[in-house]
């Protein structure tokens, strides 16, 4: 249908098309004037991708039907102002070949996808969206519904600038039966939160997540998670840390809370809420905000705070189109698609020790769903180079031999050593690397670690609690300080510790510059190498990630003496 013919036709008797909004996998928006009550709405026409030939996806008409029925349902529920409103479902009759239509509001201003193509909101603005759409999200969870696909595309901004929530297409409603196929992990990989891409559902807390990556890449202009496949975004998601915002101004705290992958951490909507209300007090300068500092990537935040009640209670790249579809709702995602984000990536953050047993069934989730996604580089075992155990090119093994095996005993914690003086320059150096573990020794009294990451300008450390302990503490180094910043978790059985002081720090600069020719990054904007127990055989590693201002990259496995054993590329 071409807009000659849209402008003549006539929905339901009583809707004329005017033109299309937006185009997307699940069919078109389009402006349109209701000749009965003399105003515009937006009319969603929910269609097959490829209507003339639906032998080329058996079942999905019949599926797209009972999804349009789901969502207008779901938005029937909500009689609220920061969500779209419904006024309308037009059901194709019995036995025809006719497709649904639901009949909205129409907001004028744009959506959030559109708004970020010009780049990050004041952190204002930023906070002030993400109460209002945390206020779309509490009325749906109070009702039941689920939303599961947050993102800039289905945040729609009235002239006023205040935020609707919409597309409800994919939303699980409390007592419904599910509508996606066995295997197939529908929205959008970049705002999915972990736990639904390792196949948990039914949670509240999985859309606060999607709202949480939402607001960091509306603050800082970026996705820290966008890798250059729709599965290696997933793999991200599952376990990768996350930088450090560090354009958020008082909003950085709070994401530092929200985005953790421990759900017993996370904040539940009533706390978020109440820390974006002390990020705002803060930023107009009323009050400080009550937020303990934390590194983002990590599981957790330093143990829960008093009187805190954890969340967890039933309580990515947007798919870019001819036309910007702020409506449409999302089909079960496929790899490529464009981003309408820019930019350079901020200075990365810590991580903590995998749960590893999680990560791979997780990583089984997404192959079992491979007809969808497929498989590609970057994955392990899968079209990487294999090095086979060989040294590292450009002078990265100076030293042969397996690494040492290291024992489970740590020291009692120094008191009496005295200052470390601050290195000048990245930390990424032997010299600068052994200055920081010196320094970490003195705060903790050992160098045997769970795991180490160290960045251009500080390290981060998991350090046990105690000689034989089975818990850890958190350690970060700066500007020639070490302290700690608070508890950790638990430590694996299988999991040994790895004496950081036995490292070849001097293979260093030969890996880096290994991971950039291997990798392609050039001129990598992001640098930081992480210590610890490989995934799949526990045995010590150190993995050097690199990434340039496009996201492309990808990271190099070594053993701790720098014989590459294989290159990932995301």
């Amino acid at each position: 249908m071409d807009n000659s013919e849209a402008e003549r036709q006539l929905v339901d008797g009583r809707f004329e098309l005017i033109a299309p909004l937006g185009a997307g996998g699940m069919g078109t928006v389009w402006r349109a004037r209701d000749i009965a009550l003399h105003r515009d709405v937006a009319l969603k026409e929910v269609r097959p991708p490829d209507p003339a030939n639906p032998a080329a996806t058996p079942g999905l008409t019949v599926q797209l039907r009972e999804r349009a029925v789901r969502e207008a349902r779901a938005l029937a529920r909500l009689a609220h102002p920061h969500v779209v409103t419904i006024h309308h479902i037009v059901e194709p009759a019995e036995g025809t070949d006719g497709h649904p239509w639901i009949v909205m509001e129409l907001v004028k201003g744009g959506s959030l996808h559109d708004k970020l193509e010009s780049g990050p909101m004041p952190v204002a603005e930023v906070l002030r969206l993400g109460l209002d759409v945390l206020s779309a999200l509490r009325a749906a969870h109070a009702e039941g519904v689920l939303h599961r696909d947050v993102k800039p595309a289905n945040v729609l901004l009235r002239p006023d600038g205040s935020a609707v929530l919409t597309d409800f297409g994919i939303a699980a409603l409390h007592g419904s039966t599910a509508l996606t196929s066995t295997g197939v992990l529908i929205g959008s990989p970049e705002y999915i939160a972990p736990e639904r891409a390792r196949g948990e559902e039914g949670l509240a807390a999985s859309d606060l997540w999607s709202l949480g990556m939402l607001l960091y890449v509306a603050a800082e202009g970026t996705h820290p998670l966008r890798r250059a496949t729709s599965l290696a975004t997933v793999v991200a998601v599952l376990d990768e840390p996350i930088p450090a915002p560090v354009r958020s101004g008082p909003l950085g705290p709070v994401l530092e809370r929200l985005l953790v992958r421990d759900l017993s951490v996370r904040p539940d909507a009533a706390q978020l809420e109440q820390l974006l209300r002390e990020a705002s007090s803060a930023l107009a300068g009323d009050a400080t905000p009550v937020v303990p500092p934390v590194v983002l990537g990590q599981y957790g935040p330093p143990g829960p705070q008093p009187g805190s009640v954890p969340s967890g209670l039933p309580h990515t790249r947007p798919q870019q189109s001819q036309i910007p579809n702020p409506y449409a709702s999302s089909a079960p995602f496929t790899p490529g698609g464009g981003s309408p984000y820019s930019t350079t990536a901020p200075v990365p953050a810590a991580r903590t020790p995998r749960r590893r047993p999680a990560l791979i069934g997780g990583l089984l989730a997404v192959v079992l769903a491979g007809g969808v996604i497929g498989l590609v580089n970057g994955f392990p075992g899968g079209a990487s180079d294999d090095r086979g155990g060989g040294e590292a090119k450009g002078g990265g093994a100076t030293a042969s031999g397996a690494p040492a095996t290291p024992s489970a005993k740590a020291s009692t914690p120094r008191t009496n050593a005295g200052p470390v003086t601050a290195p000048k320059g990245s930390l990424l150096t032997p010299a600068n690397v052994r200055t920081a573990l010196d320094a970490l020794k003195q705060k903790s009294g050992t160098t045997e670690f769970v795991e180490m990451t160290v960045y251009e300008e500080y390290v981060l450390a998991s350090v046990p609690t105690a000689p034989g302990a089975k818990t850890y503490d958190r350690y970060q180094y700066r500007d020639g300080e070490a302290r700690r910043t608070g508890p950790g978790g638990t430590i694996k059985a299988d999991e040994p510790l790895i004496d950081m002081a036995s490292v070849n720090w001097d293979a260093l600069p030969g890996l880096l510059d290994q991971a950039k020719q291997e990798l392609g990054v050039a001129k990598p904007t992001s640098r930081y190498v992480i210590v610890e127990p490989w995934l799949f055989d526990q045995t010590p590693s150190m993995r050097p990630y690199l990434t340039d201002e496009y996201g492309q990259g990808g990271y190099v496995y070594a053993d701790t003496q720098g014989n590459v054993k294989k290159v990932y590329r995301s």
